[in-house]
């Protein structure tokens, strides 16, 4: 019998190795990525306060287009580049979420540095 690879548990274990070595101040907090298949989420967490300074997502009712390509991706992160700018964030730690640097995941950070964080 052929068992298939349980892909968001290996997903799960890279990232909780990657948040031991990283973690979100007020100075720079964190942009946390999560990718489900319709829809994506971006978070901007302060982690010493245990706060979410701003987030945006393809599920809010203000979004037009689909969260499930690299156009919706990158709309996700220009909003939430925008969000942080309003709020006094330049400086953020990008957390991937243990997803591999490619796809949605890169168009979202390419299109928040574009709309001025810098990480």
């Amino acid at each position: 019998m052929i068992k298939k690879p349980d892909t968001n548990a290996q997903r799960k274990k890279r990232h909780k190795r990657v948040r031991s070595k990283i973690s979100g101040t007020p100075e720079r907090p964190r942009l946390n990525v999560f990718r489900s298949g319709k829809h994506i989420y971006a978070q901007i967490i302060d982690d010493i306060n245990g706060t979410t300074l701003c987030s945006a997502s393809s599920l809010e009712k203000s979004f037009s287009g689909s969260g499930s390509n690299k156009e919706g991706a990158a709309k996700v992160g220009k909003q939430v580049a925008d969000r942080a700018k309003k709020k006094g964030i330049e400086n953020v730690v990008f957390d991937r979420g243990g997803y591999i640097y490619h796809g949605r995941i890169k168009e979202l950070a390419e299109a928040a540095r574009e709309g001025g964080l810098k990480f």
